[in-house]
């Protein structure tokens, strides 16, 4: 059985911090630092999320498909997995993503952190719909 609890939560955490984060033009209290120090908090759950993500889709591959062997890396996966009809949302969408989270951990400066928060919602809508793909469940 996959244990999904990890990806939900840290799905869960960036969708509360991605609110924060969209908030945070009408926060009037906060100090241009904050508001930074939220922003890259956004980026860093994005991060733990996309990790959590690809990780259990590749479980998901092999316990929930039966597919024997699954790359061990994120772009691979997700070619199987839209392959296998497991996305709403296009290929391209995961796989700029992946670009997305290489980009963040690699190279910090303001416009890839922009991009990154930029894309984030669509990220949790399309991560929503594959946990609810894989585990069966509504998300919450």
């Amino acid at each position: 059985m996959i244990d999904y609890r990890k990806f939900q939560k840290s799905l869960k955490n960036l969708e509360l911090q991605n609110a924060n984060y969209q908030n945070v033009k009408y926060r009037d209290d906060l100090s241009e630092l904050d508001k930074e120090g939220i922003a890259e908090s956004c980026i860093q759950r994005f991060e733990t999320c996309y990790d959590c993500l690809w990780k259990v889709l590749k479980r998901y591959l092999i316990e929930g498909l039966g597919i024997p062997e699954v790359p061990n890396s994120p772009k691979p996966i997700f070619h199987l997995a839209n392959e296998n009809k497991l996305f709403v949302s296009s290929i391209e969408s995961w796989l700029s993503y992946s670009d997305m989270r290489v980009d963040t951990s690699h190279d910090y400066d303001q416009d890839k952190a922009d991009n990154c928060l930029g894309q984030i919602p669509d990220f949790i809508d399309d991560a929503i719909g594959l946990y609810q793909t894989m585990s069966g469940e509504t998300w919450e």
